[in-house]
């Protein structure tokens, strides 16, 4: 069998709609990034892309932050399908263009109004891409009292911290392990600096707990 879509390939530095006139293709985002061109300012860079990111239009970067925010940091391990929606114009003229049709990480079908010219708007919707890998649990490190190093998810990481300072039984304890624990701290201060903040309270407070209160000779207890 002869593959004939392999050459009839356009050459480019960027996915074009005749990439996928053999059919539609479902991507894994491996990073987003800027490009610097009014123009087309967004490069969705996915596994396999040979160099030739997707760059998508405005009304496809609309559904990308409807669908998963605007972060696009968040958007790396993510899929969507994409195809040749032939009948996309271009200055009069139907020259087709790339669409989304399936987007991971979306529980429902998901509507929403489009600029299909300056006059008019249309629905649009995307399906979810039932067969991606779910999101995976974002995790953050803690020292263990006995010093081993555990990834507990992101949402329980100071209850966590919190029952590794209750393990440790003196106030030097205490010190080692926030010796120990602050690169950790301080990565997570890069992205939440209030968490880390409540990380270093509880430090404090259990070292208040089990620090002896100094008296003056004579004071009574």
């Amino acid at each position: 069998m002869v593959d004939m879509s392999a050459f009839v390939v356009p050459k480019s530095d960027q996915l074009n709609a005749d990439d996928l006139i053999a059919g539609p293709r479902t991507i894994r985002i491996a990073r987003v990034s800027g490009t610097g061109n009014a123009d087309q300012p967004v490069a969705v860079y996915f596994d396999g892309d040979g160099d030739k990111p997707y760059k998508p239009c405005k009304s496809m970067r609309r559904v990308m932050i409807s669908a998963w925010g605007a972060d696009a940091a968040q958007y790396a391990g993510r899929s969507m399908t994409l195809y040749r929606d032939p009948k996309v114009a271009f200055g009069g003229m139907e020259v087709g263009g790339i669409r989304i049709s399936h987007m991971s990480h979306i529980e429902r079908e998901m509507t929403m109004a489009l600029t299909v010219t300056k006059a008019k708007r249309a629905p649009y919707r995307v399906q979810p891409l039932k067969d991606a890998a779910p999101a995976a649990t974002p995790k953050l490190p803690v020292v263990a009292p006995s010093g081993a190093l555990v990834q507990v998810p992101e949402a329980k990481w100071l209850e966590a911290v919190k029952k590794a300072l209750a393990g440790l039984e003196d106030a030097e304890a205490v010190r080692a392990w926030r010796r120990d624990m602050g690169a950790h701290i301080g990565a997570v201060a890069e992205s939440d600096d209030i968490k880390a903040a409540e990380a270093d309270r509880l430090i404090e407070a259990r070292l208040a707990e089990l620090q002896p209160v100094e008296r003056e000779p004579g004071e009574e207890g």
